[in-house]
């Protein structure tokens, strides 16, 4: 638990006043001078820092930021989403669409698998009907519910057959990765694919050691590896760049760092619209939050301009919903909780939670709310028990190693939870459907606060099944309208992507998807 006190204080001033107070922000500063080199390394070997481990090296299981970074640089999908956020062929070289339900692949050809094998129909079918496997658990399965078959026409083409019509499959098919034939049992311990970087070995919450594949489809990496370091802390991170053992910390940086870090010039740091989510989540099978006026006062009671200002340092926009505004079927109009602290209580009146002592310490109620354990995450909570605090609300942070604290939030284990989406699923409005429809509690999807609106999963069928855009904008509009209104989801901010990069490298860019795959353009230039 997290006590209101004086953590709370601390990260009170730092989100009113920009402040920079805090020990480790201090220490990487002041100790980073006195640290020595550590031993040499081959120069054209990027070393970038993770914050934690992959949970799983099988890309079709990994269910985690740190996996999926893993499999972004091991693996290639038949589409990626481009800068514009719409689908482009990547192992795909075109698609066919004879009739909204059937769709056909053509792949590229000549390209290899790290083991020297040549990607043929036959790995694109083995790959999707794993997700047929009613015995083969993914959480890629939920995106193709709609997928009856898939079949090899030939060496190089691919059939796709839904049940029902989609014009928007070439977006499903940026996920999963595709593996080898055969792989699925092995993919956890030697991962084999088509991406930049083969792997070479892991080890265990240490580092992933990639090596360049000359063979990449898409031209050979310009450096000659990857080494993925696991450094949990943040004081360390911040000290091995300064010490420069670190090459490369995308996202990975608490803001004040980051901030730091631009003020001396010493490192390069570019910033970039980004699409990552920071929410909270309600659970609604609980007894308090599951009353909407609950969930609306505490929306309202967030001062997420606040937090997006100081404790984040403008690395980041207020998010008016899941889907951020670079997506063509987000829809802005919809219900606004702006920071009102009189408006919060009213609706705690209102749902029967009065102030037992007026301006007194007593309050109206308690709530729980589940996160990580890293200083950032925590401190983002703390602001948040503080800004309920002032309307009654008493919040018990409770903090958790990453691990347990999502098994529990998916296990529906949870009153309130603070996490984040992250990278390309938020590219493709069908993740509302996913994430909102009453079908798709977990093992089934991401609809782990477990709401259940029968309007918005007729919205989201509709617009999964309608053949024409703006028909689907339509649906998706007024499943937005909706889904605002029952605050299922309380939208804090959507990243703005910080690459901290060291001023001897070149290539530093990352699209608003964050795909670690663009690493593969970044090459030493000298000391």
């Amino acid at each position: 638990m997290i006590a209101r006190g004086t953590m709370v204080e601390s990260a009170t001033k730092i989100t009113r006043n920009g402040a920079s107070c805090s020990l480790w922000l201090i220490a990487v500063f002041c100790l980073a001078a006195g640290c020595a080199q550590t031993e040499p390394r081959d120069p054209d070997v990027i070393v970038v820092a993770l914050r934690s481990a992959p949970n799983n090296l099988n890309p079709l299981l990994a269910n985690d930021e740190f996996s999926s970074r893993v499999a972004q640089l091991v693996f290639s999908s038949l589409m990626d989403l481009g800068d514009d956020l719409r689908p482009q062929p990547t192992l795909a070289d075109r698609i066919e669409s004879p009739d909204p339900k059937t769709h056909i692949v053509h792949l590229k050809r000549g390209v290899r698998f790290h083991d020297g094998r040549e990607l043929t129909a036959e790995d694109v079918v083995y790959t999707y009907r794993l997700l047929l496997d009613p015995a083969f658990v993914s959480p890629y399965k939920s995106a193709y519910r709609n997928l009856a078959s898939v079949a090899a026409i030939d060496k190089y083409s691919v059939v796709f057959r839904l049940t029902e019509p989609s014009v928007a499959f070439d977006v499903q098919l940026t996920t999963p990765p595709v593996i080898p034939a055969g792989s699925v049992d092995t993919l956890s311990r030697a991962p084999i694919g088509t991406g930049p970087y083969r792997f070479e070995r892991y080890d265990v919450e240490t580092q992933v050691v990639l090596s360049a594949f000359d063979g990449y489809f898409r031209g050979a990496p310009d450096n000659k590896g990857m080494i993925l370091k696991i450094i949990p802390d943040d004081t360390m991170r911040g000290l091995e760049l300064r010490k420069r053992s670190v090459d490369i910390v995308v996202n990975q940086m608490p803001p004040d760092i980051v901030h730091r870090f631009e003020e001396r010039h010493e490192i390069q740091v570019t910033r970039q619209p980004g699409m990552d989510l920071s929410y909270i989540g309600f659970n609604m099978r609980d007894p308090v939050v599951s009353d909407v006026r609950v969930r609306r006062a505490i929306s309202h009671a967030i001062d997420r301009e606040a937090i997006v200002t100081h404790l984040r340092r403008g690395l980041a926009t207020v998010a008016v919903g899941v889907l951020p505004p670079q997506v063509w079927a987000a829809e802005p109009n919809v219900r606004q909780y702006e920071f009102n602290p009189a408006r919060a209580k009213q609706l705690l009146d209102e749902a029967g939670y009065s102030d037992p002592d007026g301006d007194g310490p007593l309050p109206r109620l308690h709530l729980s709310l589940k996160v990580g354990n890293t200083e950032e995450v925590i401190l983002q909570a703390t602001v948040v028990q503080q800004d309920l605090y002032r309307v009654g609300i008493a919040l018990d942070v409770r903090s958790y190693e990453f691990a347990t604290m999502f098994a529990d939030v998916v296990n529906g284990n949870f009153q309130l939870s603070s996490l984040q989406w992250v990278g390309g699923a938020l590219g493709d409005p069908d993740i509302l459907r996913r994430v909102f429809h009453s079908a798709q509690v977990p093992p089934n999807g991401f609809n782990r606060g477990r709401y259940v609106n029968p309007a918005v999963d007729r919205l989201l069928d509709l617009a999964s099944a309608s053949i024409e855009e703006g028909e689907r904008r339509r649906y998706y509009s007024a499943a937005q309208k909706l889904i605002a209104d029952d605050a299922p989801y309380i939208p804090i901010w959507h990243r703005t992507h910080a690459v901290i990069g060291q001023p001897y490298l070149t290539g530093l860019h990352i699209n608003p998807a964050g795909n670690y795959e663009s690493l593969r353009d970044v090459r030493r230039v000298g000391e």
